[in-house]
C-alpha cells in the first residue's frame, strides 16, 4: 500500500482538492477505511514539509517523517468537521506535536547517565 510514491520527480502523491477532501471526510464519517487511507496518503506531503522544519535536530529526516506520519494518522482519526477548522490546519498541529514529543523524549534519554558506564576515560 505504501509503495509507488516515486512518480516522475514527485516523491508523494498530489494533495486532494477541496472537493475531494470534503467527499473523503464525509465517507470517513460513515466508516470508510478507504477514504481514511486516501486522506492519510494524500497528506504525506504535508508531513514531509513540516518535518523539514526540524532538520537541524539530531534525528534522521526519514525518522521525522515516520513520526510525523503517526501524528497525521492521529489527527485524521480525531478530526471533527463540525468544529470549523480545516483538516490541513488541524493535522499540521498534530504532526508538529508528535515530532516535538519525540524530540523531548529523546532529549531526556540523551541526558541520562547509567551507573555501568564510565563517566570519563583518561
Amino acid at each position: 500500500m505504501w509503495f509507488g510514491y516515486i512518480q516522475g520527480s514527485n516523491l508523494f502523491p498530489e494533495p486532494l482538492t477541496a472537493e475531494e477532501e470534503r467527499k473523503c471526510l464525509e465517507e470517513m464519517a460513515k466508516g470508510s477505511d478507504e477514504a481514511r487511507n486516501m486522506l492519510i496518503e494524500r497528506n504525506l506531503r504535508l508531513v514531509a514539509h513540516i518535518a523539514k522544519k526540524y532538520s537541524t535536530a539530531k534525528v534522521e529526516q526519514d525518522d521525522l517523517i515516520s513520526i510525523g506520519t503517526i501524528g497525521l494518522i492521529k489527527g485524521i482519526n480525531s478530526f471533527n468537521v463540525e468544529k470549523g477548522a480545516r483538516l490541513s490546519t488541524y493535522v499540521s498541529r498534530c504532526i508538529d506535536n508528535e515530532i516535538l514529543m519525540h524530540l523531548r523524549a529523546t532529549k531526556k534519554i540523551g541526558a541520562e547517565v547509567y551507573l555501568n558506564e564510565p563517566i570519563r576515560k583518561r
